[in-house]
């Protein structure tokens, strides 16, 4: 992995969502050997999926990022990701956040697929009183054809946060970031777009 097209394409894409968008570099499919190359090309945050590897690429390259969790939160993971993330994207469980000790955000599964992670909107609050950190939500939407489909799921997310005071949102993925971008999103989690153009 080359460090210089990522670079091109991570000023492409700051270039499309402006200065108040957060880039998170989704890593779920970048080995252990190419994290460099993403600190070489500007990368400063990334994002995992899965507490292995979290453990494993940060034990390797900690000192290269800042840390981020998006992928699915379970409860006796927690530990690794509290030692490691300085934020999770992905809080959807009680059990999970009666273990969790840094800032999260919640997910909400908007679209209520069952085979999504995420809350139902109505259980919201509950969560809310539950953990004390939460600094804002996150959701993917269904799959769709076209980026625009994805609109009234960013919309309606931003006005679940709107209601409950919350100011991060962490919504769009490489289909779809200008979109989430254009509804608010102040965190977009971004993978093959920077690494396949």
């Amino acid at each position: 992995m080359s460090a210089e097209p990522i670079a091109e394409r991570l000023a492409r894409v700051r270039d499309e969502v402006g200065p108040d968008v957060t880039i998170v570099a989704a890593t779920k499919y970048v080995s252990i050997e190419d994290m460099p190359a993403l600190a070489e090309a500007g990368v400063d945050i990334v994002g995992e999926n899965r507490a292995q590897d979290l453990e494993a690429k940060h034990a390797a390259h900690g000192d290269l990022f800042r840390w981020h969790f998006i992928g699915h939160l379970q409860s006796r993971k927690t530990r690794v990701v509290n030692r490691i993330c300085e934020l999770v994207h992905s809080l959807d469980s009680e059990s999970a956040a009666r273990r969790l000790q840094i800032p999260a955000l919640v997910q909400v599964n908007l679209a209520g697929e069952a085979s999504k992670s995420g809350i139902a909107p109505e259980e919201l609050p509950e969560l809310l009183e539950l953990y004390a950190d939460v600094q804002g939500l996150s959701t993917m939407p269904p799959a769709a054809e076209s980026p625009e489909e994805s609109r009234p799921y960013f919309r309606k997310l931003r006005e679940l946060a709107e209601e409950h005071g919350l100011a991060q949102l962490s919504m769009g993925t490489s289909q779809d970031y200008k979109v989430a971008a254009e509804e608010g999103a102040t965190m977009i989690r971004i993978g093959s777009v920077l690494y396949r153009g």
